[in-house]
């Protein structure tokens, strides 16, 4: 027998520490136990995290554990990494470690084919053939390194991975590849599959069944499948000996998760890689900023792709003024220009995505005569109008109103839609286009399962000829056929109430343009703006993301942001506004009356949210904490947060680092 270390499964913070029994000399870190605890008639489950412990505690006041299940157990790098996440983000011990287990019971496995490989890939390209040799290199070293790589899209990136996770393959070892959708992920799995045969490859989603989810964990787990691809929860993998993990489009904000825990995918992967011997390689044709800052600074390891691969071509990027098309009497979403374009793409037998970061028919539904605009009475934000439903949406909360016959300010029956999102687009382009086949793709469509591997499989096929949709467009999905996009209002991202906007703009319409001219010969973008003026459409349009970088880097130095410092969301949860703003106020005091403050920190006043959707009150408010002082300002989050549990408080305190989205 031993004294382990245990944490309870329970999501009380009460409960957020480690417990002492006695067990098994088998029992290793990160098996998964049964436990007595407390007064409970039934055991409940646990995680060793600590063994052979020194226990100072009278031996007949220790229990013991009830069963432990290796089938079920971590390994001590999942533990490590749990635990350091904790301090990192400070989450409960609980939240990390069951971010790599799995619930449920197996009931079936996933389809595989037994096929063995039966893509052997092609020759490199010189640029493609530097960064494969560069990668797998560290791997032979067993060295861990992380490398970013910026590609043009279509350059051959995917290729890249796949040839570093074959060498890694040999070398007995496995491989995690991220990507930042559902969608794009199934497409990558399948060239996956395809090149290391379908047993070799296994999946982890949210869209999969929970027996589904628990047959691949296993599957990972047992060592029958050596590479896991999925979004960003695959970084978790309940894998050994890992090799390399890959993020592809790192830029994506999917990659930080804005639900408990709050985490940032590339963080989990660094640490992972560096308890693991394994090589981190990050790949974007639009990096985020912070990371090719940090690639210019050593602390990653740059590697340059400026070519496309085989008879694929850049396409010409054009912008068009919409002041200029309103005034001449052009009311539409789509300017003459474009739409001529899209004439001759069909006549050419060649496909067009139109891109609008707007979902719903119209984004404001208002009262022409006073001005009164539809406002989710939750979240206090404009409600966007959905014709498939006939209904007035929060993008917040999800709730859904009935649009009013006359205007509940003061009575006028003129209501009027304003604004285009992707349904209208879509409507607008049916018309237009009668004998064409049309499609959207949004979250709106991608709702259901089957739904979003449907709409691609048209496309691939060509049953689709015109693809309306979001963001999610321009996530790194590989079209063939595709002459012309069209982005259709360049301004929505620019205009968000986010110092990331700027950044977010140039990469959505560099990535969108990246899906045209995959297959060589002419193709196009036309970019719609109220804006042509700005820099950051101007720089899109050229593909000069130095430029953009040297600008936007300028701005963050000016304002003190990312990367020069970390952005700390701090909220605080009550049931009313004032016992909110109490507990909000006594903690921003005590943060500005610490002696170790950095002196060029910067404490924002709180404020109520107004976005709150379940009836409480919350006072937020935002740190810009230089860099190197964010652990500092973690532990005294994770402090405070101690004292009001055990004050029995009425409010909690939360906590976001670097969250997407500004309040």
């Amino acid at each position: 027998m031993q004294y382990i270390d245990a944490v309870i499964d329970n999501k009380s913070v009460n409960t957020d520490n480690f417990y002492t029994y006695k067990a098994p000399d088998e029992v290793e870190v990160g098996a998964k136990l049964t436990v007595p605890f407390a007064r409970r008639s039934k055991s409940v489950d646990a995680y060793c995290v600590s063994t052979d412990v020194d226990s100072k505690l009278d031996d007949s006041k220790i229990r013991e554990i009830d069963t432990f299940d290796p089938g079920r157990s971590l390994n001590s790098e999942m533990v490590g990494t749990a635990m350091w996440m904790r301090k990192r983000y400070g989450i409960k011990y609980i939240d990390g470690l069951k971010m790599f287990a799995v619930d449920g019971k197996r009931e079936k496995a996933l389809k595989t084919d037994a096929a063995g490989p039966v893509d052997p890939g092609y020759d490199l390209t010189p640029g493609q053939g530097n960064a494969a040799d560069r990668i797998c290199a560290s791997i032979d070293k067993r060295e861990t390194k992380t490398y970013l790589i910026k590609g043009v899209t279509n350059s051959g990136k995917t290729e890249v991975y796949m040839r570093a996770v074959a060498r890694a393959l040999e070398l007995g070892r496995t491989a995690i590849v991220l990507l930042p959708e559902i969608a794009l992920a199934s497409q990558v799995a399948d060239r996956f599959r395809e090149r290391f045969g379908a047993s070799e490859v296994a999946t982890l989603h949210s869209r999969l069944k929970k027996s589904e989810k628990l047959s691949e964990w296993l599957r990972i787990k047992n060592g029958e499948a050596r590479i896991v691809i999925g979004a960003r929860t695959s970084v978790f993998a309940p894998l050994d000996n890992i090799g390399i993990i890959v993020i592809d489009e790192e830029h994506e904000s999917t990659y930080k998760s804005d639900h408990n825990p709050k985490y940032e995918t590339v963080d989990i992967a660094y640490k992972r890689a560096s308890l693991s011997g394994a090589v981190l390689v990050l790949g974007s044709a639009t990096p985020a900023v912070t990371s090719y800052y940090r690639a210019k600074n050593g602390i990653y390891e740059l590697i340059e792709m400026n070519e496309r691969i085989g008879d694929s071509r850049m396409p010409s990027l054009g912008i068009v003024d919409m002041r200029k098309e309103a005034s001449s009497g052009n009311t539409g979403v789509l300017s003459r220009e474009l739409a001529a374009r899209i004439d001759r793409s069909l006549a050419k037998k060649e496909q067009v995505i139109l891109f609008l970061n707007r979902r719903g028919f119209s984004t404001r539904v208002l009262c022409p005569d006073c001005g009164h605009c539809m406002t989710c009475p939750d979240c206090g934000i404009t409600l966007t109008y959905h014709k498939s439903v006939n209904a007035a949406v929060c993008h917040y909360c999800g709730r859904k109103f009935p649009v009013p016959r006359t205007c509940p300010d003061c009575g006028s029956k003129y209501i009027k839609y304003a604004g285009a999102g992707t349904e209208k687009v879509e409507e607008e382009v049916r018309r237009m286009w009668p004998d064409a086949g049309v499609d959207r793709f949004d979250i709106d469509t991608a709702s259901a399962a089957d739904d979003p591997l449907r709409v691609i499989s048209d496309f691939h096929s060509g049953k689709t000829d015109i693809l309306v949709g979001t963001q999610i467009l321009a996530k790194g999905l590989d079209f063939k056929n595709v002459g012309l996009v069209g982005v259709i209002n360049a301004d929505v991202s620019l205009n968000i109430p986010d110092y990331r906007s700027s950044e977010r703009t140039f990469q959505l319409i560099t990535q969108v343009a990246g899906r045209a001219g995959r297959t060589g010969g002419d193709s196009s973008v036309l970019i719609q703006t109220y804006e042509p003026e700005s820099d950051v459409i101007l720089e899109a349009a050229a593909g000069d993301y130095e430029g953009f970088y040297e600008s936007e880097l300028l701005h963050r130095s000016i304002m003190n942001y990312p990367p020069y410092s970390d952005i700390i969301s701090v909220g605080f949860v009550s049931e009313d506004e004032e016992t909110a703003m109490a507990y909000a106020g006594t903690f921003r005091n005590r943060l500005l009356g610490l002696r170790s403050a950095p002196e060029d920190a910067v404490i924002m006043r709180p404020r109520i949210d107004e976005r709150r959707t379940d009836g409480k009150a919350r006072a937020v408010f935002l740190i810009k904490a230089p860099q190197g002082s964010r652990a500092g300002y973690v532990s005294e989050y994770m402090a405070f947060r101690d004292r009001m549990v055990a004050s029995r408080a009425p409010a909690f305190i939360e906590m976001d680092v670097n969250p997407y989205g500004m309040i």
